[in-house]
This record gives structure tokens, sequence and C-alpha cells, in this order.
């Protein structure tokens, strides 16, 4: 079955390219030129990936990732032809899994979303683990389930953090390097430079109550990665 991608992009020229690229290579693609009825047209087509530009002429695609992502579960990959850092730390935080600054060039888009779709259909097989962790009777990641409850307090995570927190769990007590982290979630060598794994794992930690500055449940390990401490 092929991949459905939804792309929301002002850009008519650009989004026709990337369409005809995208289709060219097996996806089938929808695309919009604005931000209106976002969370329905998530639900007619039920895309596996969202490319979203981060400026709309309606409404900033900032502001429609934090929207859909508490119910949205599939990828989004955001767009944007700024070149300020800031862009990249707050689409991050506010939950999306990827982030290319434009023009890009097909062929890398293309290996971005190949990378992303692998990382939610190629995690560890759940068969040879075990699907639940609970830590005393703080925090609870049910995998079979993708839940996180602390105190009994349901916590949302988007898809990428729930990848993370379990890699994490999956090995509590023992350091994990960055770059194992980095290819586990994204399929891809770490460069020394992309700080995904950290943005993700200081959201994680405040959705947590972790003390950002002195972490009780995911510690750093400077210079090395991180430690789940139980």
């Amino acid at each position: 079955m092929s991949n459905t991608v939804v792309i929301i992009d002002d850009d008519e020229e650009l989004t026709a390219l990337i369409s005809q690229y995208l289709m060219s290579n097996g996806f089938v693609v929808h695309c919009f030129h604005h931000g209106r009825e976002v969370d329905q047209i998530i639900q007619t087509i039920n895309p596996d990936v969202i490319l979203l530009d981060l400026m709309l002429p309606d409404i900033d695609g900032l502001s429609i990732c934090k929207a859909i992502r508490e119910a949205y579960q599939g990828v989004i990959i955001m767009l944007t032809a700024l070149g300020d850092d800031i862009d990249e730390v707050t689409g991050l935080e506010v939950g999306a899994d990827d982030y290319l600054a434009k023009p890009v060039k097909p062929r890398v888009l293309l290996a971005h979303i190949r990378a992303q779709i692998r990382r939610q259909e190629k995690l560890i097989p759940m068969s040879k683990q075990q699907e639940v962790y609970c830590f005393g009777q703080s925090i609870c990641i049910d995998n079979s389930k993708r839940e996180v409850k602390v105190k009994d307090r349901e916590v949302t995570l988007s898809s990428a953090e729930f990848d993370l927190l379990w890699q994490l769990a999956l090995k509590v007590g023992e350091i994990v390097k960055r770059e194992e982290l980095h290819e586990q979630i994204f399929k891809l060598p770490y460069d020394g430079l992309d700080r995904s794994i950290d943005l993700r794992i200081s959201r994680i930690r405040r959705k947590l109550g972790d003390d950002p500055k002195d972490p009780s449940i995911i510690k750093t390990v400077r210079n090395v990665g991180y430690l789940l401490a139980f």
C-alpha cells in the first residue's frame, strides 16, 4: 500500500514540484495552499506524513502543528524559508518530527520522509520486548497503548517523543549515547550538530514534571547522552 502525504504550503510552484516527485516515487499526495480545516483534512485523508509550511497566508504552521499534534500520531515535517534557529526550536517543541529549510532538494526531502516512516514502522519488534515499564508509583510507560502516565495522570507525547522515552526505558539505569538515540529515532546517522534529540528531551522533561535545571528522571551525561534514572 502506498504511503499518503499531505502538503500544506502556499508556494504552488514548489508544491507542484514536490508533489510530482513524490508521486513518481510511489506516494499518494494531496496538496492544500491554506491552513483552514486541517482537522477535517486529516480525518478525511488520514495521511502518513504532513509537510507543513511555517508561513501560510491565513495561519502560521506552528499554530497548526500545536493544534493537531495531540490527535494526529503521524509524521509532521515543517518546511520554512526562514533561517532563524528559533523557528526550528519552536517547531520541534510544538511537536514537529523533522524540520527542513526551503528550498529543499526533492531527493533530500524524500530521504527525510522515508526515514521518518521507517522510524515509525521499524522500532524494536514488540514481541521481543517488555510492553510496560512502571517505575515505582510515579511513572508508567505502556508501549502497547503508547501511553505514559505520571501518578495516574496521562501525559500526551508526540510519536517521536514517545519513541525516544521508550528507547531510554528499554535501557533504564544505563547511559544511552546521543548517536544511538538519533539513529533509533530518525534512522539517520548523527552528524554531531543536530539538536533534535536534545530538544525532545527538554520537552519530555517538562511534560513529566522533571526539573530542567536539576533533572531527576532523565539525566544528561555531558558529551555522551542520556540516562533514565530509577
